[in-house]
């Protein structure tokens, strides 16, 4: 597979898989009390948890930026250049 290919699934699997934790951690959140402080509380704990994962994870393979606004912001500053 080529490097641009390896970084495009990283980021595809990523994204994937941070959607699947924003929602399943909304989900646990729900049934576990009816609290809607606490619930956002579970919610972003559960977010974060789900995100440093995938960073450690996918960083190595594609830089884990995961949000396409990112990548832009990090090619504007000059962290990162248009060639894969």
């Amino acid at each position: 597979m080529s490097e641009l290919g390896r970084r495009l699934t990283a980021e595809f699997v990523g994204t994937a898989f941070l959607l699947a934790g924003v929602v399943g951690s909304g989900i646990m959140a729900e049934q576990l009390t009816d609290d809607v402080g606490l619930q956002l509380l579970q919610n972003a704990f559960a977010t974060a948890g789900v995100l440093v994962a995938l960073i450690l994870a996918l960083g190595p393979a594609s830089g884990a930026h995961i949000n396409p606004a990112v990548t832009l912001a990090d090619r504007l500053i000059g962290g990162m250049d248009t060639r894969p």
